[in-house]
């Protein structure tokens, strides 16, 4: 795999207008020079290292020479652009929505990248993808899921990957096909998120959602990111004893609870976590056997591979990229976002702003042509995918297995709630 280096230029000036298209001539040597800003440093410094080597993966299958069964599986860079090779250029965030924003207008102003992709959290997307549409470049939301994002306003946001909506609502619709399946219903959850952007969302969804399904929430706490203790909420939790717990936790604060539930103890007979951190490798390593029987909404499951046969080979790129892991759900969603953008530029036969926000609206990637499980990617008017259907994912024996939907089910799901 070809080396990526992190470089910022100081002496640059701004070269792109704000309502006029720019453009150069693209030749079959040179690179299309994309932004990537993610936590590298930090907390969450595993997650961005993860998602630089996710990127890197894809850059080399699209760069590179290879027979996946996938959209620019065969490399040899964008076909439409000469043969044109994409180039990756990091940015550290440290998780700080304004040094998010930095980095992304120093992108573009002085890099001239022609679109930026990011950015684990949805709070640091919030000011990424703001500063892009000032600029009028590209901000393809890998792994955001807040549902506010999309709706800003912006006529330069696109996300491929699920909202929050579409994952509470698989999570509620895995409950209902659940209860069905062995008549024990879900009737009570209760709900734990830290108070960012995206665990208020994910909170007012979920609580919503419950009461339109008839289910009762008997907690709803909030609590401050990286807080140093979660005890007295583990005590709520277990005062409150629902069928479900619904965390929306980044991976310290996972770490922290469910280390804090098994101290004061207390084991939920259920958890649907909406994703976040506790599908991060690093949750699985520190919690260890506390993991069993966890659940997860997730945009990817790596065991879908009659359906995606691509899976094998991108994963084994991915591991021998420095990750020294499979792909998750994360990773997966960072690398198929850095496609959906390839596949644009391809189709846009240029490097032009306008005409690449024109090919993305016009994208439409079936969803066997991605390793994703989902129909496909295809934005709406606001830029977010309406094609992109989540999964279910539980922790059985070490290892996650997509138990919802049915059909796509590699296991029967771990689902013992009665009282």
């Amino acid at each position: 795999m070809t080396g990526v280096t992190r470089r910022h230029l100081f002496a640059g000036t701004a070269a792109i207008g704000l309502g006029a298209g720019f453009a150069r001539a693209v030749r079959a040597a040179d690179e299309i020079t994309i932004g990537a800003v993610f936590p590298l440093s930090g907390n969450a410094a595993a997650i961005g290292q993860d998602a630089k080597h996710a990127l890197e993966t894809m850059a080399a299958i699209i760069n590179g020479d290879h027979d996946i069964p996938m959209l620019l599986g065969k490399g040899g860079g964008l076909a439409g652009l000469g043969g044109a090779k994409v180039k990756l250029l990091f940015a550290d965030s440290q998780n700080n929505p304004q040094i998010a924003r930095s980095a992304a207008e120093r992108f573009i102003t002085e890099d001239h990248v022609v679109a930026v992709i990011g950015s684990y959290t949805s709070a640091t997307a919030v000011t990424i993808s703001q500063i892009c549409n000032r600029y009028q470049i590209p901000y393809i939301s890998a792994d955001n899921s807040s549902p506010s994002l999309n709706k800003q306003g912006l006529d330069w946001f696109f996300r491929p990957s699920p909202t929050d909506i579409d994952f509470t609502k698989a999570m509620f619709d895995c409950f209902a096909a659940f209860g069905e399946k062995t008549g024990e219903k879900a009737k009570t959850v209760a709900i734990i998120h830290e108070n960012s952007v995206f665990g208020s969302d994910s909170a007012k969804l979920q609580v919503s959602m419950a009461e339109a399904a008839g289910i009762k929430v008997l907690a709803n706490i909030s609590y401050q990111a990286n807080i140093p203790s979660l005890s007295v909420e583990a005590e709520r939790l277990r005062a409150a004893d629902a069928d479900v717990l619904m965390p929306s936790s980044y991976t310290s604060d996972a770490i922290l609870l469910v280390r804090a539930m098994h101290d004061v103890g207390y084991t939920p007979r259920a958890i649907m976590a909406q994703d976040a951190g506790f599908i991060d490798p690093a949750f699985i390593a520190a919690v260890g056997p506390l993991a069993e029987g966890v659940m997860s909404r997730s945009a990817f499951a790596i065991d879908a591979v009659t359906q995606r046969p691509a899976i094998p080979a991108v994963n084994a790129l991915f591991k021998a990229s420095g990750a020294n892991k499979d792909l998750n759900d994360l990773t997966a969603r960072e690398l198929t976002a850095l496609q959906v953008l390839a596949d644009a530029l391809n189709r846009a036969k240029s490097t032009n702003n306008m005409a690449l926000r024109e090919a993305l609206r016009a994208t439409d990637i079936p969803g066997d042509q991605t390793i994703m499980p989902w129909a496909g990617v295809k934005f709406d008017a606001t830029g977010q995918n309406i094609k992109s259907n989540p999964v279910i994912l539980q922790q059985q024996k070490g290892e996650w297995r997509a138990v919802f939907p049915f059909e796509i089910a590699t296991a029967p799901p771990i689902w013992h709630i009665a009282r």
